[in-house]
C-alpha cells in the first residue's frame, strides 16, 4: 500500500468506524503517547533497561502502526499529501546528506 492509499484507508476508517477525527491537538497528544509506547519497547528490548514480564508480549510492529495511523490522521485533517511530502523530503535528504554520513568517522 502506498502512502496516498494509506491516507485514504485511514479516512475511510474514520468515516465508517469513528464519529470524526479528534482535533489536531488531541491527535498530537495521541501521537506523543504512541511514540512513548514505541520508546518503552525499544528501551527495554534493545536498550539497557530490563524488560518487565508484562512488556514481553508487546508487539513493536503494532505500536509502530499506531504511530503511523495517528500521523496519517494528522496529515488528512491538515490537508497534507504525505506521499508527496515524504518524496520531497527524501530528495532533500539525498542531496543534503549524500556525503555527510560517509564522511562521518563515528559511523565506521
Amino acid at each position: 500500500m502506498n502512502i496516498q492509499n494509506a491516507q485514504k484507508a485511514v479516512d475511510d476508517w474514520i468515516k465508517e468506524h469513528g464519529v470524526r477525527y479528534f482535533n489536531e491537538l488531541t491527535n498530537m497528544a495521541q501521537l506523543t503517547e504512541e511514540v512513548g509506547e514505541v520508546a518503552r519497547i525499544i528501551a527495554r528490548r534493545y536498550g539497557e533497561q530490563s524488560e518487565k514480564e508484562s512488556d514481553k508480549d508487546k508487539d513493536l510492529g503494532e505500536e509502530l502502526a499506531d504511530v503511523m495511523f495517528v500521523v496519517l490522521c494528522l496529515a488528512n485533517q491538515t490537508g497534507v499529501n504525505l506521499e508527496e511530502a515524504f518524496n520531497k523530503k527524501l530528495d532533500i535528504k539525498a542531496k543534503r546528506d549524500h556525503d555527510r554520513h560517509h564522511k562521518n568517522k563515528k559511523l565506521r
